[in-house]
């Protein structure tokens, strides 16, 4: 038995014996030097410092097994940029950029994406590199009460898991409903056996709006109506999570080889519809709406609200998959450049997904609005014959032509004339008409749609599109999956052993449970989850964060850790940004989503079929109940784990006191591993790869 061993098991110091203490060693530095770290058959009991309380512990620490990296560092980029970038790059950005001012939000994002977005992500990556262990074993490494910070992002992830997935159930349906000709949403229906009419939904509304809700959801026109399975999306979903399942089967070794392809890909398809949408009439104005700045949305606090928001969830904060996938990193990686790479690189897709979303708008927009100029200039023709339009208020352009007519002209004439015409003649505003913004699921499977079947070859768009969306959402798959496989498996011996069956068990489960979304009333649950089962926690989880590396450990310690483990001291601005701004926005940010929350009830958007259009309503009180419970659910991990382990050394301590055994009280600022470092130099740890 070593010296270590021999002072753990008599509870006595090194100042008990008068022996010099080892040099300490900073924690990062340590925990990289050792081959990632034991395995559990290697397990030792040592002395743990309390991260919380500077008090020695006896602790069966536990470190995760001998991990095969990445091949390559493009393996990893792409791992990391495909998780990062995901469907809300192209559906939500865009969105948010068009409703709040466009190049004015655009600086706002990035001012908050340098001072809050990449100073987190840095900070995630910096303690996956160290410590080498997903979620849950990074947080207990510093101090066993923090694991319930891993175990509430392992939560979260699976929610999100749960319901991404359908996401991907609808983009299967969608392109396996893109090879024909004409695409089945570019028409409406017709029924009736001896007079044959289009569907009446259809007609009040549009063939994209009705084959989205009536064929693809066959939606209820409430969430207290529940309906029976879609069994199209049944069979969807169970194709999406087989692939997910496959790609998941043997880790990041087969993760990373999908993501050659779905990382690469949405790329592709991004430019060639950049470049085919830049030839389409409308496209400039669309991008011309796009970056008009409007400054003064700067005053709005909402705005800055959902700016932050949206800096947060686009670099995947607070997840554990970010933890997960730079853990596989070599010691000497570069994580400080990582984090503004990748952060960056997310950004720019952001702004090339817009480019392309607003100029397929501003085309559909165009064509709507010279669709209603033709419809007022044959009013206006057949008012003129019925001689109740006097000559001098005739337009000077050839009306009885509408396709030769310019839009500025007709809207030069409009201003004018218009009131001296009878009837309902509208002034089709190109502007009003981009300004009906769509976000979420209304602009990729409505919108979009729509814009789709005008272009020539309308089939390849849409199959190009929808397998775009789908390698999307399998690279954030993939990257959400790790979040949870990876801290489990870690964290349990037994999981880690059978990870395949685990995989397996998981992807089983996540199809069963998302059944719950393949319902009539599936979308509202969806809109749920989205809206709040992963905000708040998520925000939760890195306020936590923050808090206890820049607080709890000390972020001048942290920046210490850093500089043994890269080489090189990272700024002391980011000390700053830790301690204050970063953990202040957060704070902020939690804040101003909890008071939306209370003061103003829940609400999600239905289809009313009688109507066929949108509704805002109301969440029932079960609604909402759910809704708190998944909330609970998600954060209750956090208060366990501090709970558990306060208990467990308080616990430990009484024994000890029982059988006579006192312990030492550390009174020294020491990193949290030095007793591993210990162990490692007496050569009980593996040896160094």
């Amino acid at each position: 038995m070593n010296l270590q061993r021999y002072l753990v098991a008599f509870n006595l110091s090194y100042c008990d014996l008068d022996v010099q203490a080892p040099v300490q060693t900073d924690f990062f530095v340590v925990s990289m030097e050792k081959q990632p770290l034991p395995a559990d058959d290697d397990r030792t009991e040592a002395t743990e410092v309390d991260g919380l309380t500077g008090e020695s512990s006896p602790q069966e620490t536990s470190e995760p097994d001998a991990r095969a990296g990445w091949n390559s560092k493009i393996e990893y980029f792409l791992a990391q940029v495909g998780f990062s970038v995901g469907l809300g790059n192209v559906w939500r950005f865009p969105y948010l950029c068009h409703q709040n001012g466009g190049g004015a939000f655009l600086l706002l994002y990035i001012l908050l994406m340098l001072i809050v977005g990449i100073p987190l992500f840095f900070l995630e990556l910096a303690a996956g590199q160290a410590i080498r262990q997903g979620s849950i074993g990074v947080w207990k490494y510093i101090s066993p009460r923090l694991s319930g910070i891993g175990y509430s992002s392992c939560v979260v992830c699976f929610f999100v898991a749960l319901y991404y997935n359908v996401i991907l159930a609808w983009s299967l349906f969608y392109l396996g409903n893109s090879f024909q000709h004409p695409l089945p949403w570019e028409k409406c229906p017709e029924q009736g056996n001896v007079t044959v009419s289009p569907v009446k939904e259809c007609i009040k509304s549009s063939p994209t709006s009705y084959f989205w809700y009536r064929k693809a959801l066959d939606i209820t026109d409430s969430i207290d109506e529940t309906g029976s399975f879609n069994t199209y999306i049944v069979c969807c979903l169970l194709a999406a999570w087989t692939i997910v399942c496959l790609g998941m089967f043997k880790g990041i070794k087969t993760s990373v080889k999908v993501m050659y392809f779905s990382s690469i890909f949405p790329y592709v398809v991004l430019f060639c519809f950049l470049i085919r949408g830049l030839l389409l009439d409308g496209a400039f104005e669309g991008i011309g709406f796009m970056f008009y700045p409007k400054l003064e949305i700067w005053a709005n606090v909402q705005v800055w609200r959902q700016a932050a928001t949206q800096v947060f969830f686009a670099l995947g904060l607070g997840f554990g998959s970010i933890i997960a996938y730079s853990s596989y990193n070599p010691r000497n990686n570069n994580c400080h450049r990582d984090a503004f790479t990748v952060s960056f690189i997310n950004f720019l897709t952001s702004v090339l997904a817009t480019l392309v979303v607003f100029a397929v708008l501003g085309f559909r927009a165009k064509n709507k609005v010279m669709e209603c100029v033709a419809s007022n200039l044959n009013d206006l023709s057949k008012h003129f014959h019925d001689g109740f339009v006097p000559n001098n208020v005739m337009p000077p352009f050839n009306y009885s032509d509408p396709k030769s007519v310019a839009l500025k002209d007709y809207s030069n004439w409009f201003e004018q004339y218009a009131s001296m015409v009878p009837g309902n003649l509208t002034d089709c505003d190109l502007e009003k008409e981009m300004q009906k913004g769509v976000e979420g699921t209304g602009l990729a499977f409505i919108a979009f749609t729509e814009a789709m079947t005008l272009l020539p070859g309308s089939p390849f768009w849409s199959a190009l599109f929808f397998l775009m969306l789908l390698n999307l959402g399998l690279s954030t798959m993939f990257g959400t999956m790790e979040g949870i496989l990876a801290p489990l498996s870690e964290r349990f011996k037994c999981l880690a052993r059978n990870k395949t069956k685990l995989t397996i068990a998981s992807c089983i489960i996540g199809f069963l449970l998302g059944l719950l979304f393949t319902q009539r009333c599936g979308n509202y649950f969806m809109m749920m989850f989205d809206d709040y089962s992963a905000t708040l926690p998520l925000i939760i989880v890195v306020v936590f964060e923050t808090f206890s590396v820049s607080w709890l450990y000390g972020a001048d310690r942290f920046l210490n850790d850093i500089e043994g483990m890269l080489g090189w001291r990272p700024s002391v601005v980011y000390k700053y940004l830790w301690k204050y701004i970063c953990l202040f926005a957060m704070l902020g940010l939690l804040g101003a989503t909890t008071i939306r929350m209370f003061l103003s009830r829940p609400t999600y958007m239905s289809w009313n079929q009688e109507k066929a259009s949108e509704e805002n309503l109301e969440y029932p009180d079960w609604a909402l109940a759910v809704l708190a419970l998944l909330i609970i659910f998600a954060t209750l991990p956090m208060p366990v784990g501090f709970i558990h382990a306060f208990l467990q050394k308080r616990n430990t301590q009484s024994r000890d006191a029982e059988n006579g055994h006192y312990r030492m009280v550390n009174t020294e600022e020491t990193a949290m591993t030095d007793l591993s470092a210990l162990e490692h130099r007496n050569g009980d740890a593996a040896p160094v790869s």
